[in-house]
C-alpha cells in the first residue's frame, strides 16, 4: 500500500471516529425520555375534563403517541396527589409539570388569567380561537403567568354553556337578592354585585349541596355534563342563556422550568397535540348536549328558557362596570383591550357571516 493512501485511509479513519464521537450526544439528546406529572382540578373519570375525546387523559395518551414515548405523562384527578384547585401553587412550586384546570380558578393569584377561560358576553368558540392562535391570545397568557414561572395553552373548549339550575323562577333582577348560587369566574363577581350570595364549589359538591338547599342555584357546564351530575333532580328550571361563559377554554398549565428542559420538537408536540384536544373537545359537546338536551326536556320535565330580556341588560351592565374595576395594572389593561379589539373586529365579521346564517338559514 503506498504511502499516500495510507495517509488518506488513516485520516478518514479519525475523521469517522471523530463524527461518531460527537453524534453520540446529540443522539442520546434525541432519545431522552421525559417522565412528567398532571393533575387536575376534576374527579378521575370526569367526562371531557378527565375522560372521553379530548380530555386530559386524551391529551397524555396523544403526546406520548405523537413523541413515540419519550414524553410520558400521568394524569391525576381531583384529590389523588392534591386537592382540586391548588394546581396553580402545584405547578409553580415545581411538584408537578402540569395541570389541567381553567384558568378562572386563579383569579385570586391575577385578575387577567379569568380573560383566558371565559369573558361573560365575550367571544364564543371561534371568536377566542381566533384571539388565541391568530391575535396575541396564547402570548399574552405566556406573559401573563411569566412572574410565576409558568405558560398555559388551550386544551379544551365546552363552547357555549348554560346559565345554570335554579330553584325558583327568576322574573327580575330583584330575584338574585339573597340567592345562593355556585358560579366561579368573572360571572361570579358579576352576580355579587346583584346581590347574589357566591359559592365556589368543585363539580363533585353541587349536587349534593343543591339538593339539600346549601345553595339556591348552580352553573355548572351544559346538558351533558349537568344531567350526569343529577343538577335536574335538585332544581326545575333551567335557564339557558349563556351569557356569562360564550365557550370555556380548558387550560394546560406548564411549569417553565420543565417546559425549557423539553427539546423544540417534544414542545411542538405537546402545543399541537393540546390545540387538538382543543378542537376535538369541543365536537364532542355539539353532540352529546344536543342529546342530553332533548332528554331532559322531552323525558325529564326540565323547564329550559332564557333569561328574561331586562335581567340580561342588568347582567351585561354589571359585567362591563367588573371588568373596569379590575383592570389595576398595566399588564390587565394589556389583556383587555387585546381581547376587546379582538372582539370588535370579530362582531363586525360575524354580522355578515355567523349572525346571517343563524338568523335566515337554521331558523328558516
Amino acid at each position: 500500500m503506498s504511502a499516500s493512501r495510507r495517509k488518506f485511509l488513516t485520516a478518514g479513519s479519525a475523521a469517522g471516529v471523530a463524527a461518531g464521537t460527537l453524534g453520540f450526544p446529540m443522539i442520546a439528546k434525541a432519545q431522552q425520555t421525559f417522565n412528567w406529572k398532571m393533575t387536575s382540578a376534576y374527579g378521575k373519570g370526569a367526562p371531557f375534563y378527565m375522560d372521553g375525546p379530548g380530555s386530559a387523559t386524551d391529551l397524555a395518551k396523544r403526546i406520548e403517541a405523537m413523541s413515540n414515548g419519550r414524553l410520558k405523562i400521568s394524569v391525576y384527578g381531583a384529590g389523588e396527589l392534591i386537592p382540586a384547585l391548588e394546581g396553580f401553587d402545584a405547578v409553580r412550586a415545581g411538584t408537578v409539570e402540569m395541570n389541567h384546570a381553567n384558568s378562572y380558578f386563579w383569579t385570586g393569584k391575577t385578575f387577567a388569567a379569568q380573560y383566558f377561560t371565559a369573558v361573560p358576553f365575550g367571544l364564543n368558540f371561534q371568536g377566542i380561537n381566533g384571539w388565541f392562535y391568530d391575535g396575541d391570545g396564547i402570548k399574552l397568557w405566556h406573559e401573563v403567568y411569566a412572574p410565576f414561572g409558568m405558560i398555559a395553552f388551550p386544551c379544551g373548549n365546552t363552547g357555549v354553556q348554560m346559565t345554570g339550575w335554579f330553584k325558583k323562577e327568576i322574573k327580575t333582577v330583584a330575584d338574585f337578592k339573597g340567592l345562593k348560587m355556585r358560579i366561579p369566574g368573572l360571572a361570579g363577581k358579576v352576580y355579587a354585585s346583584l346581590g347574589v350570595d357566591v359559592k365556589l364549589l368543585p363539580g363533585g359538591e353541587i349536587f349534593p349541596a343543591l339538593e339539600r338547599g346549601v345553595i339556591d342555584a348552580a352553573e355548572f357546564v351544559g346538558p351533558y355534563q349537568d344531567r350526569r351530575l343529577g343538577l335536574q333532580k335538585a332544581a326545575k328550571y333551567y335557564y339557558t342563556t349563556g351569557w356569562h361563559e360564550p365557550a370555556t377554554v380548558s387550560e394546560l398549565l406548564i411549569n417553565k422550568a420543565a417546559w425549557d428542559k423539553l427539546p423544540k420538537d417534544l414542545q411542538s408536540i405537546v402545543e399541537n397535540a393540546a390545540a387538538a384536544c382543543n378542537v376535538i373537545s369541543e365536537g364532542w359537546c355539539q353532540r352529546t348536549n344536543a342529546e342530553a338536551m332533548e332528554d331532559l326536556v322531552k323525558n325529564q320535565g326540565v323547564i329550559a328558557r332564557p333569561l328574561p330580556d331586562e335581567v340580561v341588560k342588568a347582567l351585561r351592565e354589571a359585567t362591563n362596570k367588573v371588568l373596569a374595576e379590575g383592570i389595576k395594572d398595566p399588564l390587565t389593561k394589556k389583556v383587555h383591550d387585546s381581547y376587546m379589539a379582538y372582539m370588535a373586529k370579530y362582531k363586525a365579521w360575524a354580522g355578515y357571516s355567523e349572525e346571517v346564517y343563524h338568523q335566515k338559514i337554521l331558523q328558516s
